[in-house]
């Protein structure tokens, strides 16, 4: 059943029509509506509390900045939180472990000053005190989680020996005791249709993180969850860049898409308007769909990423609606045409717009007269563009462009990086929702350089 999926999922398919049912299926705005009214009708007639689920891994950097606002969710909502201790991420989801790491936490590194939080890890904590970490934890009551988890936090990954012996005395759990702990924990994550650490499910929805914790907050909210009292965000982000930038000076901005993605279609508004609003030398190097890559994306990821994109694109503005896949000969036809027109200076608006047809319209954007229209909108003469048609050189283009990426330890798209005007100082970020990140260092340089 799961290599089904993931056959159908790639170039290998003969079926895009089961492939763009299923993504359209998963987005739909309607769908979610209906499965949360059914859930909150089912839990009252029930007689439930609004439970969330907090899956937390001791050595994830994500899970050190989530836990950090764990007491403030519980005493803002009328909930009952249980906190899950989890293992090692399923693999099956994690691509290119080596980079994963390193971007995790030079990630988690970055972000957490902006959301108040100390966090200076040089490095992964050693194996011997992460078991001595699950050990505390594994004995630690689910109402006492959230103040010992935190301290766990901090003093694992400073590395604090002393402290975790101390917590050691009074709350201890032998190998075995958290050798089955971990694993009841995978297994409630995997059931829950999830893979990493630092997330939360309410009522058939993930939550990863505080870049989500946000739209846990809005559901919740909506049903009366909220305590009257509380009334501020759980865990607010201090943003210091403006809106709107004016420099004499200005940086690039490389910008890593694919035809495929929908985070890369939720994040081209955005991409535009950063254009128009600050100081930048916009460069687009569009790279192939995992699919195009040889990568697999198991059921559970994919329907997370498809539902998540959908979520995201309705805060931003920029919703999903119609899905055309363009996996495989789509794809390649339409990247065939982008190195000449990039040359003729039109290769964001190009890959805007296909990324419009297919995540928006439902357009085959390997339809040749599609390609014929898009070509003539863009003002550019089909006569001399369609002759790059089918060729092959975009091949080295985009792998040219995934070396690049990949330099910053980014594997999926959208990706960024920022550089002084001669290419220096490189800056990267993984995903649509660092944008705002960008911001930030674009302004902290051209502030040191006026």
């Amino acid at each position: 059943m799961l290599q089904a999926f993931r056959n159908f999922m790639t170039r290998r398919t003969i079926s895009a029509k089961v492939r763009n049912r299923f993504m359209n299926s998963v987005s739909s705005y309607k769908t979610l509506k209906d499965v949360r009214k059914k859930t909150e009708a089912a839990r009252k007639e029930e007689k439930r509390p609004h439970e969330v689920l907090y899956f937390h891994k001791v050595d994830d950097p994500y899970s050190h900045l989530t836990i950090q606002c764990i007491n403030k969710l519980q005493s803002s909502f009328d909930i009952v939180l249980k906190p899950i201790l989890v293992g090692a991420e399923n693999l099956e989801a994690v691509h290119e472990p080596s980079l994963y790491n390193i971007y995790c936490l030079e990630d988690a590194k970055r972000i957490a000053p902006f959301y108040g939080i100390d966090f200076q890890a040089d490095a992964y904590p050693a194996k011997d005190l992460v078991a001595k970490a699950n050990s505390i934890l594994t004995a630690v009551k689910s109402e006492d989680f959230g103040d010992v988890a935190t301290t766990v936090s901090f003093a694992l990954w400073q590395g604090n020996v002393s402290a975790l012996d101390e917590l050691s005395s009074a709350y201890f759990s032998t190998k075995s005791e958290v050798k089955e702990k971990l694993m009841q924990g995978n297994q409630m994550r995997d059931a829950k249709d999830y893979y990493f650490g630092s997330a939360f499910y309410y009522e058939k929805e993930l939550y990863w993180g505080l870049d989500r914790l946000t739209h846990l907050e809005d559901r919740l909210t909506e049903l009366g969850a909220r305590n009257a009292q509380e009334n501020e965000g759980v865990c607010p982000i201090e943003l210091k860049a403006p809106e709107k930038l004016d420099s004499k000076n200005k940086v690039n901005l490389y910008y890593y898409p694919s035809l495929n993605s929908p985070y890369t279609f939720v994040s081209t508004q955005r991409v535009r308007e950063m254009k128009a609003e600050y100081p930048v030398n916009l460069i687009t190097k569009p790279v192939l769909p995992m699919l195009m890559r040889s990568m697999t994306i198991p059921n559970f990821q994919a329907k997370y990423i498809i539902s998540d994109a959908a979520r995201e694109g309705r805060k931003h503005y920029h919703e999903m609606k119609s899905i055309y896949s363009p996996i495989g000969k789509p794809a390649r036809k339409s990247y065939s045409l982008y190195p000449i027109i990039d040359d003729a200076g039109k290769g964001f608006e190009y890959i805007e717009a296909l990324l419009k047809a297919s995540f928006q319209d439902g357009i085959n954007i390997g339809n040749e007269d599609f390609l014929e229209g898009l070509v003539k909108e863009l003002q550019l003469d089909w006569s001399v563009i369609k002759k790059d048609l089918n060729t092959q050189h975009w091949k080295n283009a985009l792998k040219s462009n995934l070396e690049d990426m990949y330099a910053g330890n980014c594997w999926g798209v959208p990706s960024f990086k920022i550089t002084d005007l001669d290419g220096s100082n490189p800056f990267y970020v993984w995903g649509q929702d660092r944008m705002w990140l960008l911001k930030e260092e674009i302004a902290r340089r051209l502030s040191n350089n006026s």
